[in-house]
């Protein structure tokens, strides 16, 4: 298990320190396995400081996707992707 720090934005941290964000889209370019814990450090981006407060989160799940390879590029510049969470229906 590994810990690995990174920075996030105030209103993402505070969705996750509240339980309403579970999950979380980053580009693939630190290594990363199921187990490990990322440190979420909150950073403001209009100070260009970190707040100081941080969340561990263990990786439960992990899928590393090429969204190249499920639209062309221009369709991913204009519309962007989705991260789609699900909970069961009533």
């Amino acid at each position: 298990m590994t810990e690995i720090k990174k920075k996030t934005w105030p209103e993402l941290f505070q969705k996750v320190l509240e339980g309403k964000k579970n999950a979380d889209v980053r580009l693939a370019d630190f290594n990363l396995k199921e187990g490990d814990i990322l440190i979420l450090e909150e950073y403001n981006p209009k100070t260009k400081k970190y707040t100081g407060r941080t969340i561990k989160k263990k990786v439960k799940n992990l899928t590393k996707l090429r969204l190249a390879d499920y639209n062309n590029i221009d369709e991913i510049k204009k519309f962007g992707h989705w991260l789609i969470e699900f909970e069961n229906a009533k």
